[in-house]
């Protein structure tokens, strides 16, 4: 017999993957494939929501 949440289950749907930014660890911060900024890129931010990096988690303990 299966659990009854099975019956409404469905496959987890795979989230779009979006590597046009990239970190760059001089600047500390995001940027384009150009150099600039990722938050200078307005609909990219719309569409990722976000541009943050694990930079700090590497250098402090308390992240």
């Amino acid at each position: 017999m299966k659990p009854f949440a099975w019956n409404y289950a469905r496959p987890a749907e795979l989230a779009p993957v979006i590597d046009q930014y990239a970190y760059d660890s001089t600047l500390q911060l995001n940027v384009l494939p150009d150099g600039r900024p990722a938050i200078m890129d307005r609909v990219l931010l719309a569409a990722v929501g976000t541009t943050t990096s694990t930079a700090g988690s590497a250098t402090h303990f308390d992240d």
